[in-house]
C-alpha cells in the first residue's frame, strides 16, 4: 500500500498505471472509516485493477457550529483498516496542499443540490463538489466509488460529472447498514444507547414509506404523514420527504421512480437515511 500527500506523485501514480493498461478507482472518504467505506473499497476493487482511497477531512463542506473540530480522525486504524482490504494506495493530503493561501475557486452546486441537504447546509454541497472534482483532477480515475446512504450527495456529483464532461463514471454502491438496522456512519459513535435506540426510527419511517407503498398508498403527503409520526422521538426533524428519485423535485403522487430520504437530529448528532420506494 503506499501512501502520498503531495499532488503531483499521486496524480504521477495514477497515470503511470493507466499508461500500462491498468484501470484505476478511487474511493472519497473523510476517514472514521466503518464496513461502509470497506464496502466500497471491494467493490472498487472487484471493478478496476486497482484502487486509491482518499483520507481528508474537507473544511470547506462544514458550515461554522457543524462538527469540523471533533470530527473523529483515528488515521492509524483508518490505514490499518484499508492495508487489509488491499487498497493499492492512499491520499492524504493536508488542508493547505488542497486549500492553498489564495485559494477562491469553486464549483457551483447543481439544481439538484439545491433542496434538502442544500436547503439545510447551504454551504455543504459546494464544498463536496469543489473537493471531489480536485480530486479527481488529482487522481484521474477510471471509476469513483460513492455510497447511496448520501443519496443526495451522489446525485450532485453525477450532475457535477455530467455537466462537466468529467470521465470519471460514478459508481452507486448500496447502504450498509448495522444488525439493528442502522444505516452506518461515522457520526453513530457520538450516540449514546438511548439515543441510539431513538435514531432506529428513521430506518423505520423509511420501512414504514416502503410498506405502504407497496400496498398501494401512492398519495406522498400520506407517505410522509407516516414517516413523521415514526419520528416524534428525535429531539429536530429537518425534513421527511418522499420525491423523484432522479432530480429530488416534489411529487404528489409515487407514478415514478421515487426516493423517501429523512433527516434529523438525535441529540446533537445529525443523521441521514434514505430508501427507493
Amino acid at each position: 500500500m503506499k501512501t502520498f500527500t503531495e499532488i503531483s506523485p499521486m496524480r504521477d501514480w495514477c497515470r503511470a498505471r493507466q499508461s500500462e493498461g491498468q484501470t484505476v478507482g478511487i474511493v472519497p472518504t473523510m476517514g472514521a472509516l466503518h464496513e461502509g467505506h470497506l464496502s466500497l473499497v471491494r467493490r472498487g476493487k472487484s471493478i478496476c485493477d486497482l484502487c486509491v482511497a482518499t483520507i481528508f477531512v474537507n473544511p470547506t463542506q462544514f458550515a461554522p457550529g457543524e462538527d469540523l473540530s471533533r470530527y473523529p480522525r483515528p488515521l492509524d486504524r483508518d490505514l490499518e483498516m484499508l492495508r487489509g482490504e488491499g487498497i493499492d494506495a492512499v491520499f492524504l493530503p493536508t488542508d493547505e496542499i488542497m486549500y492553498p493561501e489564495g485559494f477562491g475557486t469553486y464549483v457551483t452546486v447543481p439544481p439538484v443540490g439545491m433542496s434538502l441537504e442544500g436547503a439545510s447546509r447551504p454551504e455543504h454541497f459546494r464544498g463536496v463538489t469543489t473537493v471531489v472534482n480536485k480530486f479527481f483532477q488529482i487522481i484521474p480515475a477510471d471509476s469513483a466509488f460513492f455510497g447511496q446512504k448520501d443519496y443526495q450527495q451522489l446525485r450532485v456529483v453525477e450532475h457535477m460529472v455530467r455537466d462537466l464532461n468529467i470521465a470519471t463514471e460514478i459508481v452507486p454502491c448500496d447502504i450498509v447498514r448495522e444488525h439493528d438496522g442502522l444505516a452506518m456512519s461515522s457520526r453513530n459513535r457520538y450516540l449514546s444507547d438511548d439515543e441510539r435506540k431513538i435514531a432506529l426510527s428513521l430506518s423505520r419511517s423509511l420501512a414504514t414509506a416502503a410498506e405502504m407503498c407497496d400496498s398501494g398508498e401512492t398519495r406522498v403527503a400520506m407517505l410522509e404523514q407516516a414517516m413523521r409520526s415514526e419520528l416524534t422521538a428525535c429531539t429536530k426533524l429537518d425534513y421527511a420527504v418522499v420525491v423523484d428519485a432522479d432530480t429530488l423535485e416534489p411529487i404528489e403522487v409515487v407514478d415514478c421512480r421515487a426516493v423517501a430520504l429523512v433527516a434529523a437530529h438525535v441529540g446533537t448528532t445529525r443523521l441521514i437515511d434514505n430508501r427507493i420506494l
